[in-house]
């Protein structure tokens, strides 16, 4: 009997820890995102997905996705709840923290940056997120409005 009580524990406690780090697109999606930069106040990751890849469930903190392509994505969030997305290249999109599986709906590779603001951040009147960091907000700022010329 105590034997099946300690294998139980063990089972849930790897659960436990498969669960948590099976949501990190960095860990389970890695043909899929790259980290490209980090600090205590953001995350810049690299999309890629070529022509109708499919992503597992992950989540994504607060943040920014810059289009660097166009695409057509299906997104299905963990209700099963979908979604089809036409991303415009240099379009920039503000998103709050999310679980999703995301499909590459085009013949075409879809490629994108996500800038994930870490801790609490705060929005500008603007709409854009403010981390808290003077350095950080200046290149979140920059690179959310040459997107916008880029897309104009």
């Amino acid at each position: 009997m105590r034997s099946k009580i300690i294998g139980v524990l063990v089972l849930l406690y790897l659960v436990a820890i498969c669960t948590g780090s099976a949501q990190d697109p960095l860990q389970v999606e890695s043909t899929h995102y790259r980290l490209g930069f980090e600090n205590a106040a953001v995350q810049v990751v690299y999309i890629h997905y070529g022509p109708h890849e499919r992503s597992a469930l992950h989540q994504h903190p607060a943040g920014v996705v810059v289009n660097l392509t166009d695409g057509h994505l299906r997104f299905t969030d963990q209700d099963g709840t979908v979604q089809e997305v036409s991303a415009i290249h240099g379009e920039a999109r503000w998103f709050p923290p999310f679980r999703h599986r995301v499909e590459n709906l085009s013949a075409t590779p879809y490629d994108g940056v996500y800038i994930a603001v870490k801790g609490k951040s705060n929005v500008s009147q603007q709409g854009a997120p403010i981390t808290g960091d003077a350095a950080a907000d200046k290149v979140l700022l920059s690179v959310l409005q040459a997107a916008q010329a880029r897309g104009r």
